[in-house]
């Protein structure tokens, strides 16, 4: 009788990509195998270090797995060698020589990553007035005297009152151990910096002895996958550098409810959580200010925009409450902190504004684009949709303004998909699939060619096929749709097969192989489901919104975010992700959140603004919305079940309407499934 190998299940963060594997099987081939890359030059003998990877422990309730360093084989003697000679951090091993002996949630660290993510989050062109929080003021005052015995501090406030004006300037406690050192270095001229904002006390946060030419503002937008931050010149209102990186606490979970489900059954390790986002956060500050030769304690102010669940993380607040009904956020208004309580790495006395977040699932990064875009300004009807593990949507004009959110998953950045993976080199990223021959071309990350293109092969060595990122999903489920390699319902068309090789059958459904060069990339019956239900939880979204206002006529669509940036209008239409709409009238328009940010950073009259607009914003929860199911039920299909897309058709011909072979297996299952779910 042959006995049965255990196996064991891995999920690598943040490619995001998992598989099972027999129990003593090396973690670096276990990564090889799902196109992982780690990277090692010495064959294996633990001898280079640079396989090195880290052991996230807890239990992750989406995977259904209980990761612990004790589900890794012991450290080989090759391992220990290097540990000893090298000093191999605490919390990692090397991949090499580590054996799988139960199931792991993996993460490769940012400095262990040479094929890393592409963090698509620039600085969008915006001119800002510049009206900072923030003023510098130079003032001399007379150096003490025994006849007149007035301390340091108390003259220099004096000075400040009668140059300013503002009679109740408070002094930050943290500057008290230094004022006289730096009275007495700069021969008694200074140069102060005031915060001034609503809602607080003016006060003096910084000194420097003799002029200070220029201080500088931070802004920074926390995404569940990447975080994007932008450093301002406060007095000019330029942006003098920006800097991106994945979001650590990927390890923790790929999507916003796999974060609150992973505090909710491991609460010790929410400080963790918390950690690892300032880490990373203060990791960027540093390069940030390296590349303007500046140092840390010139950034005297700092903006901070996420979602609800990043909001709190950030502040060290349990998310749990966001997890479920009514969805009560800890804090939703605008806040003005000091950066040294949350651990930031900027001068002593510099600030922090939180903006307000619209609703239990509508965050900051959602009232940071209604900032950027000003809808509420508009008499066109705008629809602004950040898409992301969960979409924010705002919809109206001057008159009326409304908001929501979706939850689409991950599957818009490649989890959840058998190929998938986050955009990095080697991610297809664009594809085009020939109508008559129903072969695919297709043009991947760090690769300017496309597949069919002289030079590609050669280029494509460098980096590879590795798997297939949000937008390229996108445009693979949409164009299979117009070859007629599906069904309006999703469901791959099986007789296709007499047509091409490409269409194969899976046991009770089909897939379509896209790319076999080391590593096979096919889109699966499941891969298109996950597709239609997170399409069909945006769609959905949108249209409650419109139920309320009372139109389903859009002037305008922009999509926000970097997804949104990447993703071709057309085929976003084509698929139902969102509404009809005139085609010129969909363009992306980048990391709207950031740009937001920013505003709010420079200029005091836009903190006000938004604040106001939130507190004008009617929320909409999708949950408790009984028309929901219809819509969702609606944009299952593609496009839609009921829409026309006038204006799709019109510039785009869609394929006849084709339902499955109601006796194939593709249908059959699909349908013995929706019973089993029901």
């Amino acid at each position: 009788m042959t006995e049965t190998v255990k196996q064991a299940k891995v999920v690598f963060q943040p490619s995001g990509r998992r598989g099972t594997f027999p129990v003593g099987t090396p973690l670096l081939d276990a990564a090889r195998s799902l196109g992982v890359y780690v990277e090692s030059v010495c064959g294996g003998r633990g001898i280079c270090g640079r396989c090195q990877i880290s052991i996230s422990e807890g239990t992750f309730a989406k995977e259904n797995l209980t990761s612990a360093a004790e589900n890794l084989e012991g450290a080989t003697e090759a391992e220990t060698r290097y540990a000893t000679l090298r000093k191999l951090p605490a919390d990692r091993r090397l991949s090499c020589q580590a054996k799988i002996l139960g199931d792991l949630v993996i993460d490769v660290p940012t400095d262990a990553q040479t094929n890393r993510q592409v963090v698509r989050k620039r600085a969008e062109a915006r001119n800002i007035e510049a009206d900072s929080p923030i003023s510098l003021v130079s003032v001399s005052i007379a150096e003490p005297d025994m006849e007149t015995p007035r301390g340091d501090i108390d003259r220099l406030r004096e000075a400040l009152i009668a140059e300013t004006g503002i009679a109740d300037l408070t002094i930050d406690p943290v500057l008290l151990p230094r004022v006289q050192t730096i009275l007495r270095k700069g021969n008694w001229q200074v140069t102060a910096a005031i915060h001034e904002d609503r809602g607080v006390l003016p006060t003096l946060v910084a000194l420097w002895p003799g002029e200070k030419p220029a201080v500088y503002g931070l802004a920074v937008d926390i995404g569940s996958t990447t975080i994007a931050a932008h450093l301002c010149n406060l007095q000019n209102g330029r942006t003098v550098s920006s800097a991106g990186t994945s979001n650590p606490q990927i390890r923790f979970g790929e999507d916003l409810m796999s974060r609150v489900s992973y505090v909710q059954m491991n609460p010790s390790k929410l400080p963790d959580l918390t950690k690892a986002v300032r880490d990373a956060i203060n990791a960027l500050i540093g390069k940030l200010v390296g590349d303007v030769g500046a140092e840390r304690t010139d950034v005297l102010d700092a903006t901070f925009v996420g979602n609800p669940v990043m909001h709190h993380l950030f502040l060290g607040i349990d998310p749990v409450e966001l997890g479920g009904a009514p969805f009560a956020l800890a804090a939703s208004d605008a806040m003005v902190l000091n950066a040294r309580d949350l651990d930031l790495e900027l001068n002593p006395g510099a600030r922090v504004y939180m903006l307000p977040c619209i609703a239990g699932h509508v965050g900051a990064d959602a009232a940071a684009a209604t900032l950027a875009e000003s809808p509420y300004k508009l008499d066109e009807i705008t629809l602004l949709v950040d898409v992301g593990t969960n979409a924010e949507i705002v919809l109206g004009n001057r008159n009326r303004l409304l908001a929501a959110s979706s939850p689409t998953g991950p599957a818009f950045e490649g989890a959840e998909i058998s190929s998938g993976q986050r955009a990095a080199p080697g991610a297809i990223e664009r594809i085009r699939i020939d109508k008559e021959t129903l072969e695919p071309r297709f043009k991947v990350i760090g690769v300017d060619e496309w597949s069919d293109e002289e030079g590609f092969a050669e280029k494509v060595d460098t980096v590879g096929v590795t798997g297939i990122c949000g937008s390229g999903i996108i445009e693979a489920v949409a164009e299979m749709y117009l070859a007629g390699l599906i069904t309006e319902d999703g469901v791959i068309d099986g007789s296709m097969a007499e047509r091409t090789s490409r269409v194969k059958s899976t046991g009770r459904t089909f897939s379509y192989l896209i790319a076999d060069d080391g590593v096979e990339i096919s889109i699966l019956q499941t891969d298109i489901r996950a597709i239609q239900l997170a399409k069909g939880a945006l769609y959905a979204g949108v249209k409650l919104l419109q139920d309320k206002l009372g139109t389903y006529d859009l002037d305008r669509i922009r999509l926000a975010g970097a997804f949104g940036s990447y993703i071709d209008p057309k085929y976003a239409m084509i698929l139902g992700l969102i509404p009809d709409c005139p085609l010129e009238g969909v363009s992306g328009v980048g990391n709207a959140a950031g740009t937001g940010a920013r505003m709010a950073l420079l200029n005091s009259g836009y903190r006000r603004e938004i604040e106001q607009t939130v507190r004008d914003i009617e929320k909409i929860e999708t949950a408790l919305e009984p028309k929901f199911q219809e819509h969702f039920v609606n944009a299952m299909a593609l496009p839609n079940k009921v829409d026309q897309f006038p204006h799709l058709r019109a510039a785009v011909e869609l394929p006849v309407r084709k339902e499955a072979d109601a006796g194939s297996d593709a249908a059959g299952g699909e349908r013995r499934r929706r019973r089993r779910r029901g």
